[in-house]
C-alpha cells in the first residue's frame, strides 16, 4: 500500500546536457536514453556542428523528437544559466578537489526526487575522452560517479547518460517528504561569486594569486544551503554595502525620528 503512495522524481524538470561530445552518435544514443526515462530536454554544449543523419541512426525515430529540439549552445555557462540544481559526472574519484560532494547514481536518484519538486536540474556529462574538469566541476552542486570492476574506470558516455538517468527514474521518496523550495539558478548563483570574490579581494579575504581555489570553500559553503533568489539579492546586498563602504560611500539608513528606512 505504501508503495503505490510513493514519490517520484519529476522528470519535467530534469535535463541532460552534454559538454563537447566527440562523437555525434553519441549524442542521438543521449537522447533515445533521455526517451526511455522519460525526460525531453537535451543540450549540447558545442562550437562546431555534427553529422545529423549519425545523431538520427542512433536515437532512431522514437527519440526524433528530442533530436529535432536540441539546444546547441557555446559555453557551459551558457547551458546551465537557468537551472537551480546541476549534479556533474566524474570517473576522476580522489583527483578532484570537489570530491566531498561525491555521491554513487543511486543515493544521488534519491536525493534528486526532492529536489525535482521544485527547481530544475541539469545532468551534466563531460566528453568522452576527457570528462568534467575541475573548471567545469565547480559549476556542480552534487558530483556522482559509477563504479565499476577492476582498473576499467571510463565508461562509454551514452552508457553513462543511462545509468544516471535510470537511477532517477526509478527512485521514490515516502509522500510526506518536505520538498527543497526553488533555488536560485545557476546564474544567479555565479553572478553572486564574481561579486563576492571581487569584494574578498578587495578586502584581503582571499589569496589573490589563485582566488579561484580559494572560493572553492565558498562555493562548497552556500551549495549545501538551498539559497533562492531572495537570499542572494541579500548576500549581493552586504557585498555591495561593504564595497560601499570601503569607498567611503555608505548611506544613512536611519531616517531622521531614528528608525530604520524601508528597501527601496
Amino acid at each position: 500500500m505504501r508503495h503505490s503512495m510513493d514519490l517520484r522524481a519529476n522528470m519535467e524538470n530534469v535535463a541532460i546536457i552534454l559538454n563537447r561530445p566527440k562523437y555525434p552518435g553519441n549524442i542521438g544514443s543521449a537522447a533515445r536514453c533521455a526517451k526511455n526515462m522519460g525526460i525531453d530536454r537535451l543540450i549540447v554544449v558545442s562550437s562546431s556542428g555534427y553529422e545529423a543523419d549519425q545523431i538520427r541512426m542512433m536515437a532512431t525515430h522514437c527519440a526524433g523528437d528530442i533530436v529535432e529540439n536540441i539546444a546547441y549552445v557555446a559555453t557551459l555557462r551558457e547551458a546551465l544559466a537557468g537551472f537551480h540544481y546541476v549534479v556533474g559526472t566524474t570517473a576522476r574519484v580522489g583527483r578532484t578537489i570537489l570530491k566531498r560532494h561525491m555521491v554513487e547514481p543511486s543515493t544521488m536518484g534519491e536525493k534528486l526526487v526532492d529536489i525535482s519538486q521544485n527547481n530544475t536540474i541539469a545532468l551534466l556529462f563531460g566528453p568522452e575522452d576527457r570528462g568534467l574538469t575541475n573548471e567545469e566541476l565547480r559549476f556542480c552542486d552534487l558530483l556522482v560517479t559509477i563504479p565499476t570492476a577492476g582498473t576499467m574506470r571510463s565508461i562509454n558516455l551514452s552508457h553513462a547518460v543511462m545509468i544516471i538517468c535510470y537511477e532517477v527514474f526509478r527512485a521514490r521518496h515516502p509522500s510526506q517528504v518536505q520538498f527543497t523550495p526553488r533555488r536560485a539558478d545557476v546564474g544567479e548563483m555565479e553572478n553572486m561569486y564574481e561579486h563576492m570574490k571581487d569584494i574578498f579581494l578587495k578586502i584581503n579575504f582571499i589569496n589573490p594569486e589563485n582566488p579561484d581555489y580559494f572560493m572553492i570553500n565558498i562555493r562548497n559553503f552556500f551549495s549545501r544551503m538551498n539559497l533562492t533568489s531572495r537570499d542572494v539579492k541579500i548576500l549581493r546586498g552586504i557585498c555591495h554595502q561593504i564595497d560601499l563602504y570601503g569607498q567611503g560611500k555608505t548611506k544613512d539608513l536611519t531616517r531622521s525620528d531614528g528608525k530604520l528606512k524601508k528597501s527601496e
